[in-house]
């Protein structure tokens, strides 16, 4: 039976979301994942437990013409890596999937995102002198799965390409997030969506994180510090994770906006507690699926471009923050126990939403 979500559990989120509550509200935008769950018991590298996988996002859904995505990205703090952000920094935007994996795992997606492009775009790409920069990250799953036998492969990155869909988007233990740990409880992958009405249009910023940051202490519900009153079963003393946020919208939106878009992510993370530890990868990217054309190298001189007024932002920074809060809670209750492999024999438990609801009111 699946798990609720926080807003199924009771939990007051703020905001109007869009009809699934997650990324995929954004009109174009698809996820897939490949997630490996496999074996139990003692580490042996190479061979397991192995607890990962691959999540995949196509901004513009599947098609066979390449198109950029405008872009803006920000990291809150470096511990971490995203492929391809000096170009989205310089030029503004990226062309391709956006896939997340675990740290020892962002050379073989990188590879196979990159096969994916050539394969998908075989026409464009077979007769212009083009290149692909797809954009992989990562967080650290080491203490749940065998990251240093480097399980992930080709095939599973492809998998979670081809598998793609603009449904409702599953979190917790599955994708890149399958291995991932988040305020010392279980974390993962996690989504949610905020509606906007603007002078008459109705817009969506959608979000996905995924959640591997934080340490008990600092964990925060809706303002209210709770890790305090939940400090049974630790697993570790110090920080040691990071979370990647992902932000989409159909706003029309300029880079240097969704770069300042993709700023507040961290804004969403600290309402969670976390103030980006020392080794956590905080790194964030938005795109905005409006104002598409074709690629820079075969479009004309001139282009036209529509931006909203920076003037309007408040409420689409809001509903960035209040998102990316949510989303990350999201991950956490649909999460599920696992084992850890460093050190072995320790449960990392889910977090109980009864518990959750019990503390805050």
């Amino acid at each position: 039976m699946p798990k609720l979500r926080g807003r199924d559990l009771g939990l007051p989120f703020p905001g109007e979301t869009g009809p699934r509550n997650a990324i995929t509200d954004v009109p174009g935008v698809e996820v897939g994942f490949t997630t490996r769950i496999e074996g139990e018991g003692p580490l042996v590298v190479g061979k397991g437990p192995v607890r990962t996988g691959v999540t995949a996002i196509l901004p513009l859904g599947r098609h066979s013409t390449p198109e950029p995505v405008w872009a803006g990205m920000y990291a809150l703090n470096g511990n971490g890596e995203m492929t391809g952000t000096h170009w989205i920094r310089d030029g503004g935007y990226l062309v391709g999937p956006v896939c997340i994996t675990n740290t020892h795992s962002v050379g073989i997606v990188h590879h196979a995102a990159t096969r994916w492009m050539i394969r998908t775009y075989a026409d464009t790409w077979h007769s212009e002198h083009l290149w692909a920069m797809p954009v992989v990250a990562e967080t650290y799953d080491g203490v749940l799965n065998d990251i240093n036998g480097q399980h992930v492969t080709e095939a599973d990155a492809l998998a979670a390409l081809d598998s793609t869909t603009s449904d409702a988007v599953p979190e917790g233990n599955v994708g890149g997030g399958t291995g991932m740990i988040c305020y010392e409880f279980k974390g993962g992958t996690g989504t949610a969506s905020r509606r906007l009405a603007l002078e008459g249009s109705v817009f969506h910023v959608g979000v996905l994180v995924q959640a591997n940051h934080g340490i008990r202490p600092w964990f925060t519900v809706l303002g209210r510090r709770l890790g305090p009153c939940m400090m049974e079963e630790r697993l570790f003393e110090a920080e040691q994770g990071s979370i990647i946020a992902i932000i989409g919208t159909d706003l029309p939106l300029a880079p240097h906006q969704l770069t300042r878009l993709a700023k507040r992510a961290a804004i969403g993370i600290g309402r969670g507690g976390t103030p980006g530890g020392n080794n956590s990868g905080d790194i964030f990217l938005a795109f905005s699926t409006a104002n598409r054309g074709p690629l820079p190298q075969l479009a004309a001189l001139r282009r036209d471009f529509v931006m909203i007024n920076d003037e309007a932002f408040d409420p689409i920074y809001l509903a960035a923050v209040e998102g990316i809060e949510e989303a990350v809670i999201n991950a956490m209750l649909a999460a599920d126990d696992l084992t850890t492999v460093r050190p072995s024999g320790h449960v990392c438990r889910a977090v109980d939403g009864q518990r959750l609801m019990e503390l805050l009111t």
